[in-house]
């Protein structure tokens, strides 16, 4: 809870002081609105993710079943856009908002002030340097900071609370400007309906609670393929967090509103972007102020922690299994560094700015509440659950809304997750076209009856002519082996079998390779099930020369059409100029002339 919380709990940093600013006197109740949709909305979809994807893929990868090939993996693209931005600006603005409760401190030496840029890249390289030591040590470092920060402010509201019952006079002015700027209630209540979404910064963290789902030990008794302990202890976590946060939210909404005059939220004023904090100084004194601002300052730093946490497992479990990154990618130290470089150039776009990142970050956390909340409502309209299919509909109605006036009320949120949206499909086509010629295949498993035909001596060679599987009549099978014997010269004698390759998603990149021995028409046929046909062949080839001792030798014809047209084919739907992909793919598998399957063409 504590690692997921560095992001969830770390935003009573700001949060109060960005609702101030953004709601003024209607911040209280805006916030009473946030709290309910997040009780009433995001805290049911996510105890349902939970549940539906226990391994940590989130309700992207619940979004995945429901979205196939190419239309799946796109839409995942740009849930994974998303996904970079709520993480990446959570990383750079929780460090930019520690700079400011660094440099606002009253003892900090004033020559910081100007150095912000500097500060915050220095805590990034920080933070990149915990998680390259591992992820234990970040879980610890976790657990003692956000235990801290919650008693620091737990002390800091109870005090702020204390005042204003001394104070009651205090509540009263705040009540006074709201109805005399804003008159009937029930016109208080529609006002606090628009300006909710600016508040969405206070609904993150949900989707990193799904995303750490992996660390909780769970019971002895679970499965892989059951982890029921795993789920009950998410679904506890995901509820004690929220349950925590929202009285939170809710009492220094309302104590920061009552308490500080509005000017000191504006920009440059000492509690924009700390109220908390400028009530701990304000009425606890320096001494105790500073030792809420180090601990703020630590989490604040920290709280890119759980950001990381859930871009380390989102990323190697899509863009390298979709062929869309580089191997590499699966390892986590590589990719720490990737991360703490592009977090570098949105500190250094942003000048450490917290009020510039603040729609980016919005934006990127209500897409994936909504991408959750559209994925829960599939499954349960899939499973046949009609109460279920409604309530989430209507939550998913809540969340649809927040999403669009946050996007036309901030629009630079949506831009600055359109260029990730950019980055990572630009990266992941030229990555997918770069791995083109990989093997693909994780194994090759072959069926008793592939097994049987194949029953040869070692170093005896077999002979495969290629054939596609789209025409399996007699008289196909009979021409093309007429053909395979005039063409390549083979000897009447010479027993031969068809292999051909059944292209399933070719939007997958890598499985398993099933071979199943098929006789149709009296031929014997190795039919292969892949993602496409070079691949394919090639690895079943390679399977028969390194695991059965065969001696392969497979034979094409030259595919008709246009070579440039044949390879775009081959990208996207696995097929196009089989011979000379399959012969490319060999190359790079098998280095060694000698080892290598001969590939015939005419």
């Amino acid at each position: 809870m504590c690692l997921t919380g560095l992001d969830y709990f770390s935003t009573l940093g700001y949060q109060p002081a960005i609702a101030a600013l953004a709601a003024g006197a209607v911040a209280p109740i805006a916030t009473i609105v946030l709290v309910l949709v997040t009780l009433a909305g995001a805290l049911p979809v996510y105890r349902r993710v939970a549940q539906e994807s226990p391994h940590g893929t989130g309700s992207i990868s619940m979004l995945a079943k429901h979205l196939p090939r190419w239309s799946g993996k796109l839409a995942i693209l740009a849930l994974l856009g998303f996904a970079a931005t709520d993480f990446m600006i959570t990383m750079t603005l929780s460090a930019a908002d520690a700079t400011a409760h660094l440099v606002e401190n009253p003892f900090a030496p004033r020559s910081l002030r100007g150095q912000e840029v500097v500060i915050t890249l220095a805590l990034l390289a920080g933070l990149g340097v915990v998680f390259l030591r591992g992820f234990r040590e970040a879980i610890r470092l976790a657990t003692v900071l956000v235990g801290a920060f919650l008693a620091l402010n737990l002390v800091v509201v109870v005090v702020a609370v204390a005042h204003l019952l001394a104070n009651p006079v205090v509540v009263g002015d705040w009540w006074t400007v709201l109805t005399t700027q804003h008159g009937n209630p029930l016109f208080v209540v529609a006002i606090a309906l628009v300006v909710f979404p600016k508040l969405a910064l206070g609904l993150s963290g949900f989707e990193t609670g799904v995303a750490v789902m992996p660390q909780i030990r769970g019971d002895e008794s679970d499965t892989e393929a059951n982890p029921r302990g795993r789920i009950r202890d998410a679904k506890r976590l995901l509820t004690t967090s929220a349950l925590i946060m929202s009285g939170f939210l809710i009492t220094s909404s309302i104590t920061t509103v009552a308490l500080i005059p509005a000017e000191k939220f504006e920009e440059g004023g000492e509690a924009n972007g700390r109220a908390l904090a400028y009530l701990a100084h304000e009425f606890l004194g320096d001494g105790f102020g500073t030792a809420y601002d180090l601990v703020t300052i630590a989490i604040l730093w920290f709280a890119g922690a759980s950001a990381m946490a859930g871009l380390l497992n989102l990323v190697p479990r899509y863009l390298p299994h979709y062929g869309m990154a580089p191997a590499w990618a699966r390892a986590t130290r590589p990719l720490v560094l990737v991360f703490t470089g592009v977090a570098f150039l949105i500190t250094i776009i942003f000048q450490a700015s917290v009020d510039a990142q603040g729609g980016a970050y919005a934006t990127g956390v209500l897409v994936l509440i909504t991408s959750a909340a559209v994925a829960v409502t599939l499954a349960a309209h899939a499973r046949g659950q009609r109460g279920a299919t409604v309530g989430f509909g209507m939550i998913t109605a809540v969340f649809v809304y927040t999403t669009v006036a946050n996007i036309v009320e901030r629009p630079d949120g949506i831009k600055i997750a359109g260029w990730f949206i950019l980055g990572i499909v630009v990266v992941s086509i030229v990555s997918r076209v770069a791995r083109s010629t990989e093997l693909r295949a994780t194994s090759v498993r072959l069926d008793p009856a592939a097994s049987a035909f194949l029953d040869l001596a070692p170093g005896q060679t077999v002979r495969l002519i290629a054939h596609e599987p789209d025409d399996v009549s007699a008289e196909r099978y009979r021409l093309k082996l007429e053909h395979a014997r005039l063409a390549h010269h083979l000897p009447e004698g010479d027993d031969v079998l068809f292999i051909e390759v059944e292209v399933g998603d070719s939007s997958d990149f890598e499985g398993e390779l099933l071979v199943r021995g098929i006789e149709r028409h009296g031929y014997r046929v190795l039919a292969v099930q892949g993602t496409t046909v070079p691949n394919g062949i090639a690895a079943a080839a390679l399977h028969l020369r390194s695991e059965l001792g065969c001696n392969p030798h497979i034979y094409f014809r030259w595919t008709e059409g246009n070579p440039i047209t044949n390879l775009l084919r081959f990208l996207v739907f696995g097929a196009g100029e089989i011979a000379p992909m399959t012969r490319e793919v060999l190359r790079e598998a098998e280095p060694e002339l000698v080892r290598r399957p001969w590939v015939h063409v005419a």
